[in-house]
């Protein structure tokens, strides 16, 4: 069964803070149309900052600022929350990877 068309949420405690409809699937990352909730207004400049860091390739920088994304907030799938997430939102759109196990940070 495709990924395609299913809802992941973003959430902060017990707050949803926007979902993915997964559009497109390229291993190992899944996109789609991010559906901001009212608590994102919060949190969007954390977004933006780190892919603005991403962009210049200052990855320590980067790593610094997107830590406070992965501390606050959770992604869960439709099956459930994931243990870690690398996730992207610009414009409406949300780009991620995902794993059930902590990515190897070494």
């Amino acid at each position: 069964m495709g990924v395609e068309g299913r809802v992941w949420r973003l959430v902060r405690a017990d707050e949803v803070v926007g979902e993915i409809v997964v559009e497109e699937a390229d291993f190992p990352w899944l996109s789609g149309r991010f559906t901001p909730g009212p608590a994102f207004a919060e949190v969007e400049p954390w977004f933006d900052e780190s892919l603005a860091l991403l962009e210049a390739e200052d990855y320590e920088r980067f790593e610094d600022s997107y830590d406070r994304i992965a501390e606050v907030l959770s992604l869960v799938a439709p099956s459930g929350p994931v243990a870690e997430f690398l996730l992207h939102i610009e414009d409406g759109r949300a780009r991620f990877r995902w794993s059930d196990e902590p990515f190897d940070n070494s």
